[in-house]
């Protein structure tokens, strides 16, 4: 028995199955394991030298007992990639917080997408990339403008809970928010950053979690942001998910529909611009007001409604009248082109794939995002191990369902929200800036949808212009278009750019 334990009267001996006494095994707390390696970016015909530092990083609990402080406990191992600019003032570099969604999706979209020094040429609709696939590096990374922080939830990529812990208390609203937001506070702290400009940048629930994190961290640790970045953005999830009763999603689902039969081929001679102007125009007033009378709408209105409804997505108006003006949308993802024996994506309106059940009457497999999982699979799977030198036997989790079910518990008889925590950052932080990306095409996170929220934020009408959005024909993961990578990789600079620069006071 070891003298610590003697003295707390705790016997670590253990009988082996003759019992005979043998020492027990010392308990063995988790560390960091990380590694660290150094690289060189060209950017405009400069060299841009830094540092990656990649691996699992503990993170502990302070442990209490009937107001006793019983010390920390590691609770969780979470994957964090870090790229340091070299030879830099970190007083005024900013740094970047990153993460996707899901909930179950780790950071690789957006690391190997859009923001990271190396990237994965995945293709596109038009111009399919088959295995084996390629990494390439990237010039329009944002590590020209701002250091970088790439953080994969519990569960996903290769974060995993401490041993003897329950990964679900983890899987929820809050507890995501906590644990991804003491990652950030750690690394803030360790990194000797609290003065730095510092952002957050979020993908579809990502976004929900960056707009929950900048007020959490805001009221728990006095920590400000200069600006948040919102990709595919979803702050109300009853906006957006169809549920008995609520309306909601199919007014804000329209204008996206209506996109996508546009891209289809199902409004010849109009300009995009023009169909979705009325898209918004019919849903927000004449096809709103006739889902709100239900049947108290006359027959002739009915079918008037239904005839402009069907025309504007690109179905057949029995369809729609079938539907009761309610058009669900995976119904509408396999009904769109359902003549030419074709499904259309979630993730991204423009791809098209062979359904298994021509007669189904939703869509069950995304051929989006298919075609988006293999490269980005292979890419983190090589990229991690073989140029960032991590290397680890666990699987890395990519969009995985262990994280299900996702609890939801704090929003009780409720739609889960984060608008009021971002709202409640830029009130008690005007300087704030936000910055949205919206896709035409994404049918996980209708754009018309965010503009709704964005539009009724319970902050002063002199802050609405601390956001900003910007619309791109593509669809969730935007940067897939190369078109829409490169200009939304020079717009993010200039914001990060802008709204880091040091306020004089």
């Amino acid at each position: 028995m070891s003298d610590a334990a003697e003295q707390a009267g705790i016997d670590t001996s253990r009988n082996d199955k003759n019992g005979n006494d043998e020492p027990a095994p010392e308990a063995t707390s988790p560390t960091d394991d990380v590694v660290t390696t150094r690289h060189v970016l060209t950017v405009d015909g400069e060299e841009l030298a830094y540092t990656a530092t990649a691996g699992r990083i503990v993170i502990r609990e302070e442990e209490v007992a009937d107001g006793v402080f019983r010390g920390v406990k590691p609770k969780a191992e979470l994957f964090v990639v870090s790229y340091v600019a070299d030879d830099t003032d970190t007083a005024t570099r900013p740094v970047t917080f990153i993460f996707n969604g899901g909930p179950g999706s780790p950071s690789l979209w957006l690391h190997l997408g859009l923001f990271g020094p190396r990237r994965i040429v995945a293709g596109d609709v038009d111009d399919r990339v088959g295995a084996p696939f390629e990494l390439a590096d990237n010039p329009e990374s944002l590590l020209a403008q701002s250091d970088l922080v790439f953080i994969d939830p519990l569960t996903t990529g290769y974060s995993r809970a401490a041993d003897g812990v329950d990964q679900s208390r983890y899987h929820g609203y809050s507890s995501d928010r906590d644990l991804v937001g003491e990652v950030i506070r750690l690394w803030t702290s360790r990194n000797d950053r609290w003065l730095s400009p510092k952002f957050l940048a979020g993908e579809s629930y990502g976004t929900l979690r960056a707009a929950a994190l900048a007020g959490h961290l805001t009221r728990r640790h006095g920590m400000t942001f200069n600006g948040v970045v919102l990709l595919s953005s979803i702050l109300n999830m009853g906006t957006a998910h169809f549920t008995a009763g609520n309306d909601a999603p199919y007014v804000f689902y329209l204008p996206t529909y209506a996109a996508m039969a546009h891209y289809h081929g199902k409004h010849p001679g109009r300009s995009l611009a023009d169909v979705v102007a009325e898209a918004r125009e019919f849903a927000e007033h004449e096809y709103a007001y006739a889902l709100l009378a239900g049947n108290r709408l006359d027959d002739q209105s009915m079918h008037t409604v239904a005839g402009r409804l069907a025309a504007l997505i690109g179905v057949d108006v029995d369809y729609v009248i079938r539907a009761r003006l309610r058009v669900e949308h995976t119904h509408f993802f396999a009904e769109l082109l359902r003549a030419e024996h074709k499904t259309i994506g979630r993730l991204d309106g423009r791809f098209v794939g062979d359904p298994e059940d021509l007669n189904a009457a939703r869509s069950t497999v995304d051929p989006s995002y298919t075609a988006i999982q293999y490269p980005y699979t292979a890419a983190a799977n090589h990229y991690y191990a073989a140029e960032l030198g991590y290397r680890s036997d666990l699987p890395y989790e990519i969009l995985t369902d262990r994280v299900h079910p996702w609890s939801y518990s704090e929003f009780e008889n409720a739609s889960a929200t984060a608008a009021d925590d971002l709202a409640y950052a830029m009130r008690t932080n005007p300087d704030l800036q936000v910055y949205v990306a919206y896709g035409y095409y994404d049918g996980a996170t209708p754009f018309a949808a965010a503009e709704h929220v964005f539009a009724n934020l319970a902050i002063p009408a002199r802050l609405q212009a601390n956001i900003t959005g910007h619309y791109f024909e593509s669809g969730h993961m935007m940067y897939i278009h190369d078109p829409a990578r490169r200009a939304q990789s020079r717009q993010i600079a200039d914001f990060v750019r802008g709204a880091g620069q040091k306020r004089v006071v």
